[in-house]
C-alpha cells in the first residue's frame, strides 16, 4: 500500500487497489496521486510535494523535472510542474471549511494554454483529467483576476526584494537597508515597490496581484541581503528567480544584488552572471542611483495623476500656455510642461503660475497640492532639501512675483511637508530605535534617540538606554571576569586544554592571550613527554629514548630523576640479558644438535655383539689358561661394554642438555619481564609528575 501526502493539508493518503484519486480523511479534498509502482518515485512525489507546500516553488519544480526524466507519462508530475509554475498554495476557506488554491506567482500565459497543463491531460485518465481540468479553470480564473486587479496598478521602476523579518519576528537589517534605499531613490523621483511601504494600505488584501504588477513593470530590481540565508528566504526567493525569468524574455531588465557583511561568494549561484553591489563600500548608494539612470531614463518615468491645478494670474497671451502647462504636469509630462512654462514666460516674464509651474516640473508634482506632499529629507533630518527648494532661483521668482495669498499658501503646503516629513522620519528612527533597544543594541539606540530629541519620550529613553548599556557592559564584564577567572582555576588544576579554550574565548580579556600561550606550550609539552615515555615503554632497551629522557628537563628533575636514572639501569640489564639470552640459544642449539646427530649414527646392535662375542672369547682363555690372551679380551670387552653403555645412555643427556637450556632461557626471561615490568611502572611514575613538573 502507497503512502503519499495531500497535497492540500499534508495528511497521509492511503492509497490502495491502484487507485489513481483518493479523497484525505483530514481535509476531505478529492485529489489524484500518482499511477507509478517504483517507490523510489514515490519518495520523489513525496518530498517535492513537501516542498511545494512549503512555498519552496523552485526546488519542487526541479524534482518533479526529475521524476518526467524517469518516467515521462506520469500526468501527476507534469500537473505538479503546473501547481509550481503558478505557485499555487491550498488554503482552508473559513467560510466552508474548504481547500481553495491561492496564486503566487500570476503570469499573463493561461494555465490552459500551458504545455505542462496538455501533457497532464494527455497522460491522466478519466478521473484524473476530470480533477485536473476542475482545478485548472479555478487557477485560471484566479489568473483573470490578479491580472485584472494589476492592470489598475501603475508602473514601477524599481523592485525591493529583501526579508523583513528574522525567524524570532524582530526586523532584519535587510529591512533597515531597504528602507533608506526606497527614500533616497524617491527622492531621486524613481516610482519604487517597497513591500513594507506599498502594501502596508493593502492589509487583508492577497498581495500577488499587487508585486506580480511591480515584478512585470519594474525595469531593475534590487535584492538585498546580509546573509546567504535571507537571499534564499522562501519568499525573497520566490521574487527574485521570477524576475530572472522575466529577464530572459525581456533583455531591458536588470536585476542588481546588494550585499552587505557576507562575503560575495555566497550569494546564490543564479547571481554569479550579474554585477553585485557591495552596500560596505564608501558611496554605494550613489553608484546605486548612477547604475540606475543609466536603465531608467528620467524623461520615461510617470507619475500619478492628479486633479486640475489651482490658476493663478496670467497675461492674457500667456494663459494659454500655463493651462497647458499644467495639464502637462497632470499628465506627468515634466518636460513638455517646462517647455510650456517657458513659452508663457517668453510672452510674461512675470508670470509667477509659470514659475511655479517649472518649480513643479523639477520635482515632478502634478498638483499644487503635492507641495503638500514632498519627500525632500530621505532619511537624512540634517540634510534639508526644502532650503534646496526655497533656493530654487524659478521658486524665488514665483514668491516675487506672486500674490501674497498664492504665495503663503505655497510656503504653508512646504511648511506642512516639511514638518510631516520630519516627524514621519523621527517616527521611523524611534520606530528603529526602540527595536535596537528590545534586541539590546542600547549604544545604538540611544544615538538614535539623541538624533531625535524632543520627539515623544526620546529623551527618557536615551537615559534609560545609556544606564541599560552601563547594566548591560558590566554584566559583560563581570561575565568575562568569572569566565577568567574560572580559566585560571582549571590551569592551576592542571587541566590545560579546558583552560586553553576558555582563555581563546576570552579575546584578549586581561593576560588571557599570555596565559592561552603558556597552556598552549604546556599542553605541547606534555604530548611530546607523553609520546617520549610511551616509546620508552614499547620499546625499554632503545638507547635513544632512554637518553632524551636522561638529557631532559623532567630526566633531570629532583623528582624523577633517581627514576630516570633506575630505568636507564634496568634498561641496560635488560639488554645484557637480552645479548647473554641469544649467545647461549646459539652455543647450546649447536651443541644439542651435535649430540643429537651423534645418537643418532650410533650403531648399538653391532656394539652389543662385538662386546658378546669378546667376553665369550675372554671366557674360552681363562678356561684354557691363555692368560696373556684372556687380558688382552677382557679389556676388548669392557671397551665394548663402556661404548655399548655410553650409547644407551646418550639420550638422557641431550635431555638433560636441553632442559637445561630451557631453565636457564626461562630465567633470562624473567629478568627481562621482571626489568620491563618496573620500566612500565617507574614510566607511569614519571608520567603523573609530568603535569606537577611542567
Amino acid at each position: 500500500m502507497a503512502i503519499f501526502k495531500c497535497k492540500m493539508c499534508g495528511g497521509d493518503l492511503n492509497v490502495t487497489g491502484g487507485a489513481d484519486a483518493v479523497e484525505c480523511e483530514f481535509c476531505g479534498t478529492m485529489q489524484t496521486v500518482p499511477t507509478t509502482e517504483d517507490e523510489n518515485l514515490h519518495k520523489h512525489f513525496n518530498r517535492a510535494n513537501l516542498l511545494r507546500r512549503k512555498s519552496e516553488f523552485d526546488k519542487a519544480e526541479q524534482i518533479y523535472e526529475s521524476i518526467i526524466r524517469a518516467k515521462d507519462d506520469e500526468a501527476e508530475a507534469y500537473w505538479g510542474l503546473i501547481l509550481c509554475k503558478y505557485g499555487i498554495e491550498y488554503v482552508e476557506d473559513p467560510a466552508t471549511l474548504r481547500r481553495v488554491p491561492t496564486c503566487h506567482r500570476a503570469s499573463f500565459d493561461s494555465v490552459l494554454a500551458d504545455e505542462d497543463y496538455k501533457s497532464a491531460i494527455k497522460y491522466a485518465d478519466a478521473v484524473q483529467r476530470g480533477i485536473y481540468e476542475a482545478e485548472a479553470r479555478e487557477i485560471d480564473r484566479l489568473q483573470k483576476d490578479i491580472l485584472a486587479l494589476s492592470r489598475k496598478e501603475k508602473p514601477y521602476d524599481v523592485f525591493i526584494c529583501y526579508k523583513e523579518t528574522d525567524e524570532t519576528g524582530a526586523r532584519t537589517p535587510d529591512s533597515v537597508i531597504a528602507n533608506d534605499i526606497y527614500y533616497q531613490l524617491t527622492q531621486e523621483g524613481y516610482k519604487v515597490f517597497y513591500a513594507a511601504i506599498t502594501l502596508e494600505d493593502k492589509l487583508g488584501q492577497e498581495y500577488e496581484p499587487y508585486i506580480f504588477a511591480a515584478l512585470n513593470s519594474a525595469k531593475v530590481m534590487l535584492a538585498i541581503g546580509t546573509k546567504a540565508e535571507y537571499f534564499n528566504a522562501v519568499w525573497v526567493r520566490n521574487e527574485w528567480s521570477r524576475f530572472l525569468k522575466m529577464m530572459k524574455k525581456d533583455r531591458s531588465k536588470l536585476l542588481i544584488p546588494c550585499y552587505r557583511d557576507m562575503d560575495a561568494y555566497d550569494l546564490p549561484e543564479e547571481f554569479s552572471h550579474l554585477q553585485a553591489q557591495d552596500m560596505s563600500k564608501i558611496g554605494f548608494i550613489n553608484d546605486l542611483v548612477r547604475g540606475i539612470s543609466k536603465v531608467i531614463k528620467k524623461e520615461e518615468k510617470k507619475d500619478i495623476p492628479a486633479s486640475q491645478p489651482s490658476q493663478g494670474t496670467a497675461a492674457p497671451n500667456a494663459e494659454p500656455l500655463v493651462k497647458r502647462a499644467y495639464l502637462s504636469l497632470e499628465d506627468g509630462d515634466w518636460k513638455k510642461a517646462d517647455e510650456f512654462c517657458e513659452q508663457a514666460l517668453n510672452a510674461d516674464p512675470e508670470n509667477a503660475m509659470a514659475y511655479l509651474g517649472k518649480v513643479m516640473s523639477q520635482y515632478e508634482l502634478n498638483t499644487i497640492k503635492g507641495f503638500s506632499n514632498l519627500k525632500l529629507l530621505g532619511n537624512d533630518l540634517v540634510a534639508n532639501g526644502y532650503l534646496k527648494l526655497r533656493e530654487n532661483r524659478d521658486f524665488k521668482k514665483f514668491l516675487r512675483f506672486a500674490g501674497k495669498d498664492i504665495a503663503e499658501k505655497i510656503n504653508n503646503y512646504i511648511d506642512e511637508s516639511e514638518h510631516n516629513e520630519r516627524e514621519q522620519i523621527k517616527a521611523y528612527k524611534y520606530e528603529n530605535a526602540n527595536s535596537f533597544m528590545t534586541d539590546e543594541q542600547y549604544r545604538l539606540a540611544k544615538k538614535i534617540f539623541k538624533e531625535i530629541a524632543g520627539f515623544k519620550d526620546a529623551d527618557v529613553k536615551a537615559a534609560e538606554c545609556s544606564r541599560l548599556e552601563a547594566e548591560a557592559l558590566q554584566k559583560h564584564n563581570n561575565a568575562l571576569e568569572n569566565k577568567y577567572q574560572n580559566a585560571r582555576n582549571l590551569m592551576n588544576k592542571n587541566e590545560y586544554n579546558q583552560a586553553y579554550k576558555m582563555f581563546k574565548d576570552l579575546h584578549g580579556y586581561k593576560d588571557s592571550k599570555s596565559l592561552a600561550d603558556r597552556c598552549s606550550k604546556k599542553i605541547r609539552d606534555l604530548q611530546a613527554y607523553s609520546t617520549l615515555l610511551n616509546s620508552i615503554k614499547n620499546d625499554p632497551t632503545n638507547s635513544t629514548y632512554i637518553n632524551k629522557l636522561l638529557s631532559s628537563a623532567v630526566g633531570k628533575h629532583a623528582k624523577c630523576e633517581y627514576k630516570a636514572a633506575r630505568i636507564a639501569e634496568l634498561s641496560d640489564s635488560m639488554r645484557s640479558a637480552i645479548t647473554s639470552r641469544d649467545e647461549l640459544l646459539s652455543s647450546e642449539t649447536k651443541k644439542i644438535q651435535q649430540m643429537e646427530a651423534s645418537a643418532k649414527d650410533n650403531p648399538k646392535v653391532g656394539c652389543f655383539f662385538t662386546s658378546a662375542a669378546f667376553l665369550v672369547l675372554f671366557g674360552v682363555c681363562v678356561f684354557h689358561s691363555w692368560n696373556i690372551a684372556s687380558a688382552i679380551f677382557a679389556i676388548l670387552s669392557f671397551i665394548c661394554v663402556i661404548w655399548f653403555l655410553s650409547m644407551v645412555f646418550a639420550p638422557r643427556n641431550i635431555d638433560d642438555a636441553k632442559t637445561a637450556f630451557e631453565n636457564a632461557s626461562k630465567q633470562y626471561a624473567k629478568t627481562i619481564a621482571s626489568n620491563r615490568y618496573e620500566i612500565s611502572g617507574l614510566v607511569e611514575q614519571i608520567r603523573s609528575e609530568l603535569i606537577n613538573i611542567l
